[in-house]
């Protein structure tokens, strides 16, 4: 029996079917895309379709070509575009929304964000181990203090490099919120970055009364008794060194180990939820985005674990505000240089 030929598929069908697709999800004509339109569409592929990294890249890479084409001034399209429709198309993807900016949130299925109980648990599961260790009078009190007042700090929407890094300078008063004495603003010098641009510096506002308590009490009390009153780092090791992100890493393990947590658990997954709860109780999205240090509301969406419609919700509310900037405004925030 004659195999069965199939008709070829002219060159580019795929990606024809592609830019169609975003197309359709934007429910706009190219020439009116926008970067937060391709923000949008990546935050949608990721959550409501598990889309992997590779079809994320294959996507982009597709809509990339279209819009090349589009703008390229040998074609004339958007001159075109802007004598028929008043507009043009300008260019909707860049190093913040490009495949290499999914990885914070691209991972393992078991990097998922800690619920409030485990949360709690863990926070429970180190204050007593501090507790045990004074009343034996026992090594390990200033250590679990320490990981205890640490854990709570990345909590408040610190990466693990980020909370590595900060001196005890660091740490200052918030004019909004004068409670909070000299712990409630945290300056993160060594903010991660855009592609090649090399570390950002941002401000983090505390919120978590409970939280400052225990950094203003480490900071007071316990990390004196270190012994090493010239270190300029918040987080220091028994022998006087800085603290390191792979020696977070490794005390994090520790704990949820011995509370028989998940093992993909990593203290990222501690900085997610803080997302997630700051969300369900109503603080205002771009506030969050602004906390956590994310240029884009879709990489703050895709972060959270409450439903989808709230998620999408939260992006639309935030990119409208961008929105409401002025374009100079605007022009500096898509630069990454505000």
């Amino acid at each position: 029996m004659a195999a069965v030929s199939r008709p070829e598929r002219p060159p580019g069908a795929g990606r024809q079917r592609i830019v169609e697709q975003s197309r359709d999800f934007t429910n706009e004509y190219p020439w009116n895309w926008t970067a937060a339109h391709i923000d949008e569409w990546m935050a949608d592929l990721v959550m409501q379709h598990d889309r992997a990294k590779s079809t994320l890249r294959t996507y982009q890479g597709a809509v990339s070509l279209f819009m090349d084409y589009l703008l390229d001034p040998v074609y004339g399209w958007a001159d075109v575009c802007l004598e028929r429709f008043g507009t043009h198309p300008t260019p909707i993807l860049h190093d913040g929304n490009r495949r290499e900016h999914l990885v914070d949130y691209e991972g393992e299925a078991e990097r998922r964000p800690m619920t409030r109980e485990e949360c709690q648990l863990l926070f429970d599961h180190i204050d007593a181990r501090v507790e045990r260790a004074i009343k034996r009078d026992r090594k390990g009190a200033l250590t679990a203090y320490r990981d205890a007042t640490l854990f709570k700090t990345i909590y408040g929407g610190l990466r693990a490099s980020e909370a590595s890094g900060l001196d005890v300078v660091d740490l200052y008063g918030n004019a909004q919120a004068p409670q909070f004495g000299r712990y409630g603003m945290v300056h993160v010098r060594k903010a991660k970055g855009t592609k090649g641009s090399g570390p950002r510096r941002r401000n983090v506002a505390c919120i978590m009364p409970w939280a400052v308590e225990s950094l203003e009490d480490y900071v007071v009390n316990v990390r004196p008794r270190y012994g090493f009153p010239t270190h300029p780092a918040l987080w220091l090791t028994e022998r006087g060194g800085r603290l390191k992100v792979g020696e977070i890493e490794d005390r994090f393990a520790l704990y949820r180990d011995e509370l028989g947590l998940p093992e993909g658990l990593v203290p990222h997954c501690l900085r997610h939820p803080y997302v997630t709860h700051s969300i369900e109780d109503g603080v205002d999205p771009r506030f969050i985005q602004e906390q956590v240090g994310h240029l884009y509301a879709s990489t703050t969406a895709l972060y959270t674990a409450v439903s989808s419609d709230f998620a999408n919700t939260m992006m639309l509310k935030a990119i409208g505000l961008a929105f409401d900037n002025d374009p100079g405004d605007r022009a500096l925030e898509r630069s990454g240089r505000r």
